[in-house]
């Protein structure tokens, strides 16, 4: 229990962590000392469907092609990677896009993620087992958030 206590104090100390994340860490030390509860490591904690490494790109439905290409060119310094009359890709950094889509309503069409060890049959197998219902294009597999946006898994750029 006192290295839970030194690694929050610590934690605070060095601002990687603020003051409610801190009350919160130290209260469940005193509840669990008090023996109402025991604290769960991390290690111990529900291990989740996938392990995302970064967020991949986000695709975006727009009305202008190139207006759009230019307005990110422009004010976030993308570059364009490829680009046809219905879509645009613009790098960000050395393994982030974004994607444009030539849309009637502006929207967001979908973000991905990047996962560790991406196969594309496992994915759609191991969403099914977490009771999601994924959809499978090509190499490409997504499914539906609480909210009904659109998620995308896949490998590091260029796997």
């Amino acid at each position: 229990m006192l290295d839970v206590i030194d690694e929050t104090l610590d934690a605070l100390e060095q601002r990687r962590i603020g003051r409610r994340e801190a009350v919160m860490r130290l209260g469940a030390v005193a509840l669990a000392m008090a023996g109402g509860s025991r604290l769960v490591k991390a290690e111990e904690q529900p291990s989740s469907t996938f392990s995302a490494t970064g967020l991949n790109h986000i695709a975006l439905r727009v009305s202008d092609i190139p207006r759009s290409r230019e307005f990110y060119k422009r004010h976030l310094g993308l570059s364009v990677s490829s680009e046809s009359e219905s879509n645009c890709f613009l790098d960000c950094g050395r393994d982030n896009f974004v994607a444009l889509f030539r849309g009637d309503t502006p929207s967001l069409d979908h973000y991905c993620y990047t996962i560790e060890n991406y196969d594309p049959d496992e994915a759609v197998s191991t969403l099914q087992r977490a009771g999601l219902s994924p959809r499978r294009r090509e190499n490409r597999v997504y499914f539906d958030d609480p909210d009904g946006l659109t998620v995308q898994v896949a490998g590091s750029r260029g796997s």
